[in-house]
């Protein structure tokens, strides 16, 4: 039996049995004890402390392979929720999360982003609306999360810079003032990550294609910050010198060939509207996505051979995706010569409010890492 590695170490058997269980969606006792290298009687005592918490139960039976059937063991779900909201130059968004992993319910408001504390103050009234709908009991929420579009210091609790929001050097202060438990910040593409990633075991790259391009380095189950908290900004690599002019000031930038926005001027600001042009095969649609798809394909491309994991692509060009994965594949495999197959491109899990979900999450998994 090899001796467990320095992760490990850190959560105690409780903590990494319900974890386990967590990523698996269901698991057995022998599934437990042989994936964490324990002994059975410790996974029989853990698991019974778990269940008479109320933290995980049996959830049925697997088929019998000629013995005992083992019994399936899951996360009571409605133990524990978080919340997480998902702050934009337009938009608020809102997302209720169970121990599960799984949204419960969600909802976008629109309201124009001010650096006021009346925004601060409606950002919370929104809220408390929003949990009253869910009809949730508030004792059982672990805490709200806000992720942000820019360059956060947690410790701090300051948004550094935010080009989409127009700000420098924020207070968050200003919205924790507002919540009755101090919320958890997070950047947009970071926590956006941190819902795709969570259920990894293996190193990833996250590509972020909503409006802006942003993303996060997943290595050893853990996001890289960088020293300053820029790390992943993939939106400000340089892709075409001298080519179009990035928001950010700088000229050829992945952002402005990779974000959504360039698919979504075409059809006056909306992207569904685009994939129905494209898919109608409206001839400036198919050429505007001829060239994205190739700038993607290099932008994945130099991804791949700076981090040589899988590459995630999610965001809201992300959940548009899988009917032309092969075609991006096969665009990749044409400048990388390094890999026989393109198939360490994926593609992301949630559509729709994953920087709102990735954040929510962040609680659930301090609870179970806390067990």
């Amino acid at each position: 039996m090899n001796p467990p590695s320095a992760a490990e170490k850190r959560y105690s058997n409780k903590s990494r049995i319900a974890r386990f269980i967590s990523r698996r969606g269901a698991a057995s006792k022998p599934e437990i004890a042989a994936a964490l290298k324990l002994s059975m009687p410790t996974v029989l005592q853990n698991v019974k402390c778990l269940a008479e918490a109320g933290i995980i139960r049996e959830s049925g039976q697997y088929q019998s392979t000629g013995g005992r059937k083992a019994r399936i063991l899951s996360l009571v779900p409605d133990y524990r929720f978080s919340v997480g909201i998902d702050i934009t130059a337009n938009h608020v968004s809102f997302v209720l999360v169970n121990m599960a992993g799984t949204v419960i319910r969600w909802q976008q408001n629109r309201r124009i982003y001010t650096h006021s504390l009346s925004y601060c103050r409606a950002v919370r009234e929104d809220m408390n609306l929003f949990l009253k709908n869910c009809q949730t009991d508030p004792a059982r929420i672990l805490g709200v999360g806000i992720s942000l579009p820019g360059i956060i210091d947690k410790a701090g609790r300051t948004l550094i810079k935010s080009h989409v929001l127009d700000v420098d050097n924020v207070s968050l202060t200003m919205f924790s003032q507002f919540f009755d438990r101090e919320p958890v910040y997070e950047n947009d593409a970071t926590s956006a990550a941190m819902a795709e990633l969570n259920h990894l075991t293996g190193n990833a790259v996250y590509l972020s294609l909503s409006n802006t391009v942003g993303g996060a380095v997943y290595i050893d189950q853990q996001i890289y910050p960088g020293d300053h908290f820029r790390s992943a900004e993939f939106g400000h690599v340089v892709l075409v010198p001298g080519g179009e002019v990035c928001y950010c000031g700088k000229q050829g930038c992945v952002d402005a060939y990779c974000s959504a926005k360039v698919l979504s001027r075409h059809s006056h600001g909306s992207l569904d509207a685009f994939f129905i042009d494209l898919t109608d095969n409206d001839p400036e649609a198919l050429a505007l996505w001829d060239r994205y798809l190739d700038y993607l394909a290099v932008t994945v491309t130099n991804l791949r051979m700076s981090f040589d994991c899988d590459i995630i692509l999610g965001g809201y060009v992300g959940g548009y995706l899988e009917p032309w994965l092969d075609d991006l594949r096969r665009r990749t495999h044409t400048y990388n010569r390094f890999d026989t197959d393109s198939s360490y491109i994926r593609l992301c899990r949630y559509r729709k409010e994953a920087s709102a979900t990735g954040i929510a999450l962040t609680f659930i998994d301090s609870f179970l890492d806390s067990l």
